[in-house]
This record gives structure tokens, sequence and C-alpha cells, in this order.
């Protein structure tokens, strides 16, 4: 699987509207986020990690996974995390007509059951007319940093290697909750949030609605 750990200035030129990276002078920060998720155990395991390092997150959920695992997305907000829409079966933009791709991201904020101003495109694909469309209610995040616990042929030494080397002060960061990435994500994710705690960083969600820049 072919993928970039660190976005890069290409993709911010062609999708300036949505937000990368955020600015905070105060102090150094890191904003982690975690994709496609509730799911039991994975994002319950999420949820000890953070409290481990008093970490706030933003958890990018899809529709269908809070509908079945309600109780898990329950968990996420009485521990006062945030959420955001990642559309109800994480459908491909580019590949998906605009009415139902807006169709989709409705769907899922109807079972969120939240308010959220915060979108992420699953695979970070979505075309300039959705984009338009989404931006009428939603600040679209995308990324710093792809974690690349995804990747099944990525090993968990060189994903967390790569993690650490390129996030910065203000870099927005994807995990995965999810199955496809938990063999990766539970030895990264401790050992990430220990790294950058020892160097005194503080871990938040991404604000609603978002102030950034790059």
């Amino acid at each position: 699987m072919i993928f970039l750990h660190k976005s890069n200035f290409l993709f911010r030129t062609i999708y300036p509207e949505c937000w990368w990276k955020i600015v905070d002078e105060s102090e150094p920060t890191i904003y982690l986020t975690f994709d496609d998720g509730p799911i039991p155990d994975v994002t319950e395991f999420v949820l000890e990690q953070l409290d481990r390092f008093s970490a706030q997150a933003t958890f990018f959920c899809i529709g269908d996974n809070v509908r079945k695992h309600r109780e898990v997305l329950y968990r996420v907000l009485e521990a006062g995390h945030m959420v955001g829409n990642h559309t109800f079966n994480h459908l491909n933009g580019w590949k998906t007509e605009d009415a139902v791709y807006l169709e989709n991201i409705q769907q899922c904020q109807d079972l969120l059951g939240v308010e959220t101003s915060l979108f992420r495109p699953p695979y970070g694909r979505i075309k300039k007319t959705q984009a338009a469309r989404v931006m009428e209610h939603y600040s679209i995040v995308m990324w710093d940093v792809l974690t690349g616990d995804f990747d099944t042929k990525l090993s968990p030494d060189v994903c967390l290697k790569k993690t650490i080397q390129y996030t910065k002060p203000g870099s927005i960061v994807v995990f995965h909750d999810s199955l496809k990435a938990w063999p990766t994500m539970r030895f990264v994710l401790p050992r990430m949030l220990d790294h950058f705690a020892r160097q005194g960083y503080s871990f938040r969600a991404v604000p609603q609605p978002i102030y950034a820049g790059y």
C-alpha cells in the first residue's frame, strides 16, 4: 500500500479550504484523531490510553458503526472527547455522485445524535463540488500526519518511527480505531503518547469551530 505519512504541499494547494494543521503559539500541541470507529474493545483501548496521558482527541465516526455500537460512542462522549462525521459507510467521494455522498453524510449525522461541525472525507478523497456543499455545514479536517496503522505490511516499529519523525507542534495526526488497524495501533499509540508527553506536549481534540493555519 502506497501512502504519504506527511501531507505535502501539493495536497494542501489543491484543497486549501480544508484544514491540515492547527497553529497554537502558547504550547506544543498535537491534535489526535481516530477514524472509522466506534468499535468495541478497540475504541475502548484508545480511551484508556488517552486517559493515561490526560489527552483529548476527535473521533471521526462511521455512521453504520455508530448504529451497531452506540454504547461505545456514549463512552467516547462521556470521556469528554469530540466526534466528527466520517460518512455512513466510508464512501470514496471521488467515486460517488454528489447527491449520494451528501445523503450519506446526513445519514451519519442523524445517527450521531450530537451536533458536530467537523467532517473528514474517507481516504481524504472528496470532489471540489462535494467540498463546497459540505463546507456549508462543516469544517473539513484533513491531516498533517497519517500514521499508516491500517497498512498490514508496515511493521509497528516503522509505523511508530515515522509517526514520531513527522509529528510537529500543531500536527493533526490520524490513527484508526478499526479492527484492521488494531494490531499496529495498540503498539504505536501508547508509545507515541509517552514520547511526546515526555517532551512537554499536550494532546487536544480538534476544536469546533476550528481556527487553523499552516
